[in-house]
């Protein structure tokens, strides 16, 4: 049985309650030391050797099998590194290529928007008769027809935590003979994931899983695709024998040929230090976890404070691991929240984000974010200049 929470293996400021960890995870204790020793004794001191004797080529394969368990993955099926954006547009581009005699890729309204601008800058790309259709996340699985050359969807809806039903909106694709890739970018490290059979999925590494700030992302092929996907970003690492040096791209065997670029050694560091934390952890017990903690909030919130709307489901089933409460002034107040050193997140329009990791947050520190949430909209805290000035980032 995993205990939780495991404090001792996180820094987080004193005083602070952290609520934000489904946007970027706090940095595990580990992490300093093992990047000083990556920086020093590696390649300090292998310089060019590293890549050999320190692994740093194997790393994008041995990670991936890292995180393979923690959403539901075969062994040898998740590949790391570049960004989510880039593997956004590398797994639907492949997906394409699976379908290639359909032009309809349809997603939803609450997918972040990245995945929806790696789409469009796709299809502008490809020059073909593609079409980008996005509906209300509640519509999907009615969409979905013979049309329908792929389906791409984030299974948590980053504004209001809406969960995607992934065995039946997959289920539903591959009867209409459709592609499906799920991005678990708010689902990898909050709850277990059932990747239903989809052949592509996508994820992030910098929020539940805590490797920090532009930690590299990571694809997974179905094991069946591996060697059939055709990768339109064929980067040097993902050819079949790099130091070959052929003139001509061939894709590697298996997972391998979704590499694309250098391998992100440092921030692989930090990662490695994070994934060895999951190695503890029971993904059912986190999840019921962050379902007591996130329904303990939202009573206290629903009862202390008759400003803020519920915009999450009520149901803690069919929401990931945050909720958000609508606001009008939901910015400001934010900020607000944020001075008294309970730290969530703004999305616009109006949206106020707090998010539920039972890694480092038990019940004492939700009673007392809920306190001092109320006591800012109670008194109006917010409603002052400095608090109404949007920052760059929010």
């Amino acid at each position: 049985m995993t205990q939780f929470p495991k404090k001792n293996l996180f820094y987080i400021p004193d005083g602070m309650i952290y609520l934000d960890g489904n946007s970027l995870g706090p940095i595990p204790k580990a992490v300093p030391e093992a990047i000083q020793n990556m920086l020093t004794g590696e390649w300090g001191e292998m310089l060019i050797r590293g890549w050999n004797n320190a692994g740093w080529m194997a790393q994008p394969s041995n990670l991936g099998n890292q995180i393979a368990p923690i959403i539901g993955a075969e062994p040898d099926s998740v590949a790391v590194g570049d960004t989510l954006s880039i593997k956004v547009f590398q797994a639907l581009a492949a997906a394409l290529n699976l379908n290639p005699n359909r032009f309809k890729i349809l997603s939803d309204n609450g997918n972040f928007p990245t995945d929806l601008y790696m789409a469009e800058g796709l299809i502008r790309t490809i020059g073909k008769d593609h079409q980008l259709v996005t509906v209300d996340p509640e519509e999907v699985i009615n969409q979905i027809d013979a049309d329908t050359a792929v389906v791409m969807l984030t299974q948590v809806d980053y504004r209001t935590g809406r969960l995607h039903d992934t065995q039946a909106i997959t289920n539903a694709a591959h009867a209409a003979g459709a592609v499906m890739i799920w991005d678990l970018a708010h689902t990898a490290g909050a709850m277990p994931i059932d990747l239903a059979g989809a052949e592509l999925a996508v994820g992030c590494t910098y929020k539940y899983l805590n490797a920090g700030p532009g930690a590299p992302a990571f694809i997974y092929v179905r094991p069946d695709l591996a060697n059939k996907i055709q990768p339109a970003l064929s980067g040097w690492l993902g050819h079949d024998a790099p130091f070959a040096f052929e003139q001509n791209y061939r894709p590697g065997k298996t997972i391998e040929r979704m590499r694309v670029g250098t391998p992100p050694v440092i921030q692989m560091a930090s990662l490695q230090v994070a994934l060895d934390i999951w190695k503890n952890v029971n993904l059912t017990e986190l999840r019921a976890k962050s379902i007591q903690l996130s329904e303990r909030f939202i009573a206290g919130i629903e009862a202390n404070c008759p400003d803020l709307t519920l915009a999450s489901p009520r149901d803690p089933n069919a929401r990931g691991s945050q909720v958000s409460f609508a606001f009008e002034d939901g910015y400001a107040a934010m900020q607000a929240i944020i001075d008294r050193n309970v730290i969530g997140d703004f999305r616009a329009p109006n949206i106020m984000r707090f998010g539920f990791t039972p890694l480092y947050l038990d019940e004492t520190d939700i009673d007392a974010a809920v306190e001092i949430i109320a006591e800012v909209m109670t008194s109006k805290s917010y409603n002052i200049a400095k608090y109404q000035t949007r920052k760059a980032v929010t």
